[in-house]
């Protein structure tokens, strides 16, 4: 009121402008405090008309994206989202009319105003994915197990920026949140998008995610975990994923084409049995649902390579940590058996969670399809360990690599007849294996393909300890 009374009377132009500013100015004097960003921008998926950039703001504000062509022309804002108290103030904006692979530049937009503290920043730069129909070379690099606790710093994420991928996706383990509460697990997703490494590589660089059992709930957790529905509306609020379950399906899987690659992102926990139930036909992993989709899916797929990724790793035989498909051989090995009777060609597997990283294969040529190779890639960002010992799986094609945190690196080459190119780094960015090479006619039905490829010091790993049975 003493504003109101410094006015001249009557002074109706001073009146209105003073009215403008105040409406102006409303949402901060509601409690809200100044807008600003408070994590983020994080890209998710890229499509090849528009692009899906996640951020979390200071309050229950419009979000928008000014972008255009290039840092000087921010010529094309989108219409705002809001965020909502509800969704942790996170929010997803879609920016689209993009041409395939076109590159844009973006800022963020938070209460109609770039915020004060980024004004002098460059914008920030994205790319839509390929056409569809496109056949081209392209980069995914892949990881998992970051732990704030253990490595707040997490060079890592420099090495992965040097080799410039086109997508990266985490298989779990993405924060270790061990609680119930969900208010518990959205800090530690605030700390592991706060790490300054992270925050360079997450604008650009497609974020896509699965989870393991350390960001669903407590260590080896299952269906059976009291916090899974917590879990999952903490997860769809911190990872801008193109899906999240079924509508009568619930779960966080969903299904991806970039490149002409199909990748089938999997719940391995919400549907999951206890690991040391006895196993049989009727224990699970995926559940119903969600096996009958991926089922759909891979049938669907006309990909000449189509990825299946799961937190746990693949390979079966004696575990002394049954944490992973070792405990559920029945229903993987007749996924396998489903995928060989369909003729579904192409298949190869990513895992994480065992804080080394391996190559494995599961050589079902020895049963009328072909080799399955598991691609494990551990940790991204705490110690690693050699846990790997004592435990056997079907084949080791490389000798587990323990000694730093590390990621994988999966080139494809659609260009002629379709093949990858499989490197692991470490920290520093050296590689530390010599590159696998794979060719999408080498996954076929008949084709025996593992005895090549395998490093002369797995081989002898494999004649000193002996194969499972």
């Amino acid at each position: 009121m003493t504003l109101l009374r410094r006015i001249p009377y009557p002074c109706p132009r001073a009146f209105a402008v003073l009215v403008l500013a105040l409406v102006a100015i409303a949402p901060a004097s509601r409690g809200q405090g100044s807008p600003r960003v408070m994590q983020g921008p994080m890209l998710g998926a890229v499509f090849p008309e528009h692009v899906l950039v996640w951020v979390r703001v200071s309050g229950e504000y419009p979000v928008a994206l000014q972008h255009g062509p290039a840092p000087d022309r921010l010529v094309t804002t989108t219409p705002p989202r809001t965020a909502r108290k509800d969704d942790d103030y996170c929010v997803v904006v879609p920016l689209e009319g993009l041409a395939p692979g076109a590159t844009v530049h973006y800022r963020v937009l938070v209460n109609g105003r770039v915020p004060s503290y980024l004004e002098d920043q460059p914008p920030f730069v994205a790319r839509a994915a390929p056409a569809a129909e496109s056949r081209g070379r392209f980069r995914v690099a892949f990881g998992s197990c970051a732990r704030w606790a253990r490595d707040p710093h997490q060079p890592i994420w420099r090495a992965i920026a040097e080799r410039q991928p086109d997508l990266f996706l985490w298989l779990g383990d993405n924060i270790y949140g061990d609680a119930l509460d969900p208010m518990i697990l959205a800090e530690e997703y605030r700390r592991q998008r706060d790490v300054p490494a992270y925050r360079a590589h997450m604008t650009g660089i497609p974020q896509l995610a699965t989870w393991d059992d350390h960001d669903f709930g407590s260590n080896d957790s299952d269906r059976t975990f009291p916090g899974a529905a917590g879990a999952r509306r903490a997860f769809r609020h911190y990872w801008p994923n193109p899906a999240a379950g079924l509508a009568d399906t619930p779960g966080i899987f969903f299904s991806y084409r970039y490149g002409g690659v199909d990748f089938f992102f999997l719940d391995d926990r919400t549907h999951r049995d206890p690991n040391r139930d006895p196993d049989g036909p009727a224990k699970t992993m995926l559940g119903a649902g969600q096996l009958a989709w991926l089922k759909a899916g891979l049938a669907a797929s006309r990909a000449p390579f189509k990825v299946l990724i799961s937190g746990s790793i693949w390979p079966g035989g004696a575990n002394p940590k049954p944490d992973s498909w070792g405990s559920f051989l029945h229903e993987r090995n007749a996924l396998f058996d489903w995928i060989r009777d369909h003729g579904i060609g192409g298949v190869i597997l990513l895992s994480g969670d065992t804080h080394s990283a391996e190559l494995n294969v599961i050589p079902w040529s020895d049963r009328g399809g072909y080799d399955f190779y598991d691609f494990t890639s551990s940790p991204l960002a705490q110690e690693p360990n050699n846990n790997w010992i004592p435990r056997a799986v079907e084949r080791r094609v490389r000798l587990p690599y323990d000694s730093a945190p590390n990621f994988g690196l999966l080139e494809f080459d659609l260009t002629a007849e379709p093949a990858l190119t499989y490197r692991l780094f470490n920290t520093d960015g050296r590689s530390v294996w010599r590159p696998f090479n794979l060719r999408a006619d080498e996954l076929v039905n008949g084709r025996r393909s593992w005895p090549d490829k395998t490093a002369p010091d797995a081989t002898r790993w494999e004649a000193t300890r002996g194969t499972p049975p």
